[in-house]
This record gives C-alpha cells, structure tokens and sequence, in this order.
C-alpha cells in the first residue's frame, strides 16, 4: 500500500496510486531492510563495526509458546514422525 493513501490519501479517478514521493519511501524502507541482519534485527553497518565488538548484551528469555511447541515436535520426532512439513498449531491453555 502506497505511503500516502496509508496516511489517508484518498486516490480520484485518473490519478496514480503511486506517488513519487510513496516510491521514495519504498525505496528507502528497502535499503534499510537490506542493513539489517534477519537473525538479531540491528543494522549490519553498526552491529558488525569492530568498534561495536563489546557494544551489545544479551539477555535468554525463554518464550513458553515456543517451549511447547518445541517439546510436541520432539516428542512426536522420538516416536517416528516425519517433521517435514509439520506445522505447529498453539493454542492458550489458560
């Protein structure tokens, strides 16, 4: 969706759904999506920058969805299954 009808530009009949200025902003979130590393989320050019060696912490937290997630395809796996193409389906218990 263009930027600008995203903020509530209402597009008349007979003009562009793409600004020049929406392609800008495309452009541009695109170049800062590729600077970023897909593991942690922080921009390559800071996080891999030798001055940046001690810069982070990081902090285990432990997702509980994901636990269970993990331990029903561990147990199915223990007990033969197939994990190609299982997908996991999860539910709240609470």
């Amino acid at each position: 969706m263009p930027r600008s009808v995203f903020l509530g530009r209402v597009v008349a009949d007979g003009e562009p759904l793409w600004l020049e200025e929406d392609r800008a902003w495309a452009l541009a979130l695109t170049q800062v999506e590729a600077d970023i590393c897909p593991d942690c989320g922080q921009p390559w050019a800071e996080a891999t920058s030798t001055d940046a060696e001690f810069a982070y912490r990081a902090e285990l937290i432990r997702c509980h969805a994901c636990t269970a997630s993990a331990q029903a395809v561990k147990a199915y796996q223990d007990q033969g299954g197939a994990s190609e193409g299982l997908h996991v389906h999860l539910t709240r218990s609470t």
